[in-house]
């Protein structure tokens, strides 16, 4: 019986690339628990996820559910490759930073459509053959950008975490209004008490007068472009404190280095324009 594997990683591997499961039993299949799983999670979040929930939806016992999956733990598992198949092939073609922004959008529509997925925290989750496929794209983007093996890493590992803390707000979000049926404005719309006080604190009191509340900045897309211009930044001084044969710091694409002569940073007067600019605007 699958349950008694539930703590076997190898196990978790073999699901995943669904290699020796079990066959299916008067119509119930591993990629039925799996599909109904991901629908009960987007439904109630992952608090509500259980295998008693799931054998419920699907009309089968709990039981019966174990002779597929061992247990929750690799169900998440499961249920997250899943979803990680809906990602479509983020663009080949385009510098680092494009490469890895289309990455990072496809991946907050992921967690848009399913908010459970920045939930699944831990560093002992089992990836799949579709979530690995989304990792190697973003260390695609980024590994002929200068940066060490370790910073390519560090980098899309800073991506992830960023849209999983953004997701988080909306799980939050959502789980409160679940609770109280009060959407998020009429709560805030309420909070009188605290308002009445606030004149007291003058930055406050200034920022609200300016606007500076009635039209807030997006924080996902804020978010975004503060984090890759801080990357695009720790690339170019990557480069420019480099002597040997490198990349070009604005498009990734390898630069052919004279055989005397100063390093040449661009593989373009395009590129080197595009850097003249950024550098005059302060950006990075």
């Amino acid at each position: 019986m699958a349950r008694g594997r539930a703590g076997d990683p190898d196990h978790a591997v073999e699901l995943l690339w669904r290699e020796g499961g079990a066959r299916p039993r008067q119509g119930l299949s591993l990629d039925r628990i799996v599909r109904a799983g991901v629908a009960l999670a987007d439904a109630e979040g992952l608090a509500g996820l259980s295998m008693r929930k799931v054998a419920e939806r699907l009309g089968f016992t709990t039981m019966s559910l174990y002779r597929h999956v061992p247990g929750r733990d690799q169900l998440i598992d499961l249920m997250c490759d899943e979803v990680a198949a809906e990602a479509g092939a983020a663009p080949e073609e385009g510098d680092w930073r494009t490469r890895l922004e289309a990455c990072a959008r496809e991946g907050w529509e992921l967690r848009r459509r399913h908010p459970w997925l920045a939930e699944v925290r831990g560093g002992r989750h089992i990836p799949g053959p579709h979530a690995i496929a989304r990792y190697e794209r973003m260390l695609s983007a980024v590994v002929d950008t200068g940066l060490t093996p370790a910073e390519v890493i560090a980098v899309v590992g800073l991506v992830g975490r960023f849209l999983d803390s953004e997701a988080l707000l909306l799980v939050e979000a959502a789980e409160a209004e679940r609770r109280s049926g009060v959407s998020h404005e009429e709560w805030w719309g309420g909070r009188d008490a605290l308002f009445e006080r606030l004149p007291a604190y003058p930055t406050i009191t200034r920022l609200w007068e300016e606007g500076g509340f009635d039209d807030p900045e997006d924080p996902f897309e804020f978010g975004l472009a503060r984090l890759l211009d801080g990357i695009s930044l720790m690339i170019h001084e990557r480069y420019e404190s480099r002597d040997e044969t490198g990349v070009c710091t604005v498009c990734g694409t390898p630069v052919d280095q004279p055989a005397s002569g100063r390093p040449r940073a661009y593989c373009s007067p395009s590129c080197r324009q595009r850097a003249y600019r950024r550098r005059r605007s302060g950006g990075a």
